[in-house]
């Protein structure tokens, strides 16, 4: 391995410690959001409404 190869190697690595890549994984929504919950809210309560 040269020196250039492990100076590059070492630059990646601190790069990725400083500021990691983007990893979908991460930010992966694991439910509805508020916007979803809103809309949902207004049918039970249209549906309510409807009952009575």
């Amino acid at each position: 391995m040269t020196i250039w190869a492990r100076i590059t190697t070492c630059a990646f690595a601190i790069r990725e410690f400083i500021a990691p890549t983007y990893r979908p994984e991460r930010y992966y929504m694991r439910g509805p959001g508020p916007a979803c919950a809103r809309r949902q809210g207004m049918r039970s309560v249209e549906a309510r409404a409807s009952f009575h």
